[in-house]
């Protein structure tokens, strides 16, 4: 493996050791050498309740989504303020003891060095960013020197999940052929790990094929594979959107049914 990288040149293994945060450390290990059924799977809690209850149940660490996080705050997705994300995910953080990684979306308009900054405020070891702004396809290269920046001032204390929004857009003739072109230009940039969210199961082998080692980020679904199927297209690590959140909310709904109906 090479010695991680920062602004200024590369960095000894003694230092970055010294210098990344623990839970960075753990995060990043969860994803390296895993078996072909076995991906990390990471719930997605959206308030310190939630967040509680994933940790108890043996989760090894957590993955905010921002679209459930917007809908505990009372936002539609993609409309949280900022101050109110970061300080959703900084809750997050204190409540548990595992590492958690957070969805902040495209960066919110924020510098590389202020988004750094800002999530490292929360306790936060993960980021995950979207190259999508407003239902629109980012520039992949811009997109990519910004991701750049945010490895360059974060250091390795900070694992990057680069979202690739090619399957979610309309108007993009090869999906799959975009989204392996995009993941190639985030991994140079420095993504620790890749997430072609919604891609199909049937792209997930040829992707992961093309990218080698780099870990591959799957969004899991009710009606769809299991994690250890998803593990075997070529998932590193399963994560569920708003998903968890919406199951949550289909339970509450029956429990108020039935409350209300034994109160008439």
């Amino acid at each position: 493996m090479s010695a991680p990288v920062n602004a200024s040149g590369p960095v000894s293994s003694e230092a970055a050791s010294a210098s990344v945060p623990k839970d960075a450390e753990v995060l990043r290990a969860l994803h390296r050498d895993r078996a072909a059924d076995d991906p990390l799977v990471l719930p997605g809690p959206w308030d310190a309740a939630s967040a509680r209850t994933f940790e108890a149940a043996g989760f090894p660490a957590l993955a905010t989504p921002s679209a459930a996080v917007a809908a505990s705050l009372g936002h539609e997705d993609g409309a949280t303020p900022p101050d109110e994300m970061f300080a959703a995910v900084a809750r997050i953080v204190r409540a548990v003891s595992v590492p958690v990684t957070a969805d902040l979306e495209g960066g919110y308009g924020l510098s590389a060095a202020e988004l750094v900054e800002r999530v490292r405020e929360t306790g936060a070891v993960g980021v995950n960013l979207e190259d999508s702004d407003a239902g629109v396809l980012k520039d992949p290269g811009a997109h990519a020197e910004w991701l750049a920046e945010v490895r360059a001032a974060a250091g390795p204390g900070l694992f990057v999940n680069a979202r690739v929004d090619a399957y979610l857009r309309e108007g993009v003739a090869d999906p799959a052929g975009e989204a392996l072109a995009r993941a190639r230009l985030y991994a140079a940039a420095g993504a620790d790990c890749v997430y072609p969210i919604k891609a199909p199961p049937a792209d997930l082998p040829g992707l992961r094929a093309a990218l080698g080692d780099l870990p591959v980020n799957a969004l899991s679904l009710p009606d769809g594979p299991s994690f250890a199927e998803l593990g075997r297209l070529g998932a590193t690590r399963v994560t569920f959107g708003p998903g968890l959140l919406l199951r949550s909310l289909h339970g509450l709904a029956e429990l108020a049914a039935g409350l209300r109906a034994r109160a008439q």
